[in-house]
């Protein structure tokens, strides 16, 4: 009489093959398949900047691994710049998923080179928590950048599947309600500011001074100064800032270092971008020079 042979047994044993979905597709993988860690730290809500002062950090180098690294370092959000710096879709695309994992807490806006329906949609369907939408002008543009944020009835966003690498394998899922930071930068804007900001959907504005001076051919001290004597349009910042508070909208703008960050807080700036990525390497590199030359342990 021949002994039965359990399912343990090796000569019942055979390979199972399971489908799972992975990035918006179906990929095979067998019981010894061991996934990444982007993929196992996967984002499966959206950060959320509340009131009140927010410190982020301005991103443009594009270098996945830098970004990662400053991004466990307590910013309150990080600034990714693909319209004056190096990120594009392939940087965008390394980036997301390292955030993801270290720092799945911090809310990622992406700055996108201009306001199509098109670069506003990849930044979202690449992992952007927030898009900021440079060169708001009209209420009609502020519209467009809020209609292409979003899934329908809210909005025109088609849906991809590139985000469920890192979150959201549905529309519902996180990156459906990003926020929509408008550019407030030229005298244009400056003037329709009220109506723009009440437009719905617009989370916040966020102001270029270096461009706006420019535009007001102004410097940028005298801009900052929020000098209210009428005499050029010295006032532009905290008619912004009167703007953004009657509308119920937050307040941001680029700072790029501690100076000018707390000229802005003080005009009323919550969400202020207080340094550059490339800023922090250069003092990091100074600081540990400037201790080793002096015998020092300890920057």
């Amino acid at each position: 009489m021949r002994a039965h042979r359990g399912a343990g047994c090796p000569r019942h044993r055979r390979r199972v093959r399971v489908e799972v979905p992975v990035g918006g597709s179906l990929a095979r993988r067998t019981p010894n398949h061991r996934r990444s860690r982007s993929q196992t730290r996967r984002r499966t809500t959206v950060p959320a900047l509340g009131d009140g002062r927010a410190d982020g950090v301005w991103c443009t180098l594009g270098e996945p691994r830098t970004t990662a690294q400053i991004a466990q370092n307590g910013f309150a959000w990080l600034g990714l710049d693909a319209q004056h710096g190096a990120f594009d879709d392939a940087t965008l695309l390394a980036t997301m998923p390292a955030l993801a994992a270290v720092a799945p807490q911090v809310p990622v806006a992406v700055r996108v080179a201009e306001g199509s329906g098109a670069a506003i949609g990849r930044a979202l369907d690449l992992g952007a928590d927030i898009v900021i939408v440079p060169m708001i002008e009209t209420v009609e543009q502020a519209e467009h950048a809020v209609r292409a944020a979003h899934y329908p009835p809210r909005g025109r966003r088609s849906w991809g599947p590139m985000a469920g690498l890192w979150g959201g394998a549905a529309p519902s899922a996180a990156g459906a309600d990003p926020e929509v930071w408008v550019m407030l930068e030229t005298p244009e804007g400056l003037r329709a500011a009220e109506q723009i900001l009440a437009v719905p959907g617009v989370s916040a504005v966020f102001v270029g001074p270096f461009d706006l001076s420019i535009g007001l051919g102004i410097e940028l001290d005298e801009l900052l100064a929020a000098d209210d004597d009428g005499h050029h349009s010295p006032a532009a910042l905290p008619a912004i800032v009167a703007a953004a508070r009657r509308a119920g909208k937050h307040t941001g703008a680029f700072a790029g270092d501690l100076a000018r960050a707390e000229r802005l807080r003080a005009l009323g700036f919550e969400r202020v971008a207080v340094v550059t990525d490339g800023t922090l390497l250069a003092h990091g590199a100074a600081a540990v020079l400037g201790a080793a030359a002096t015998g020092r342990t300890s920057y």
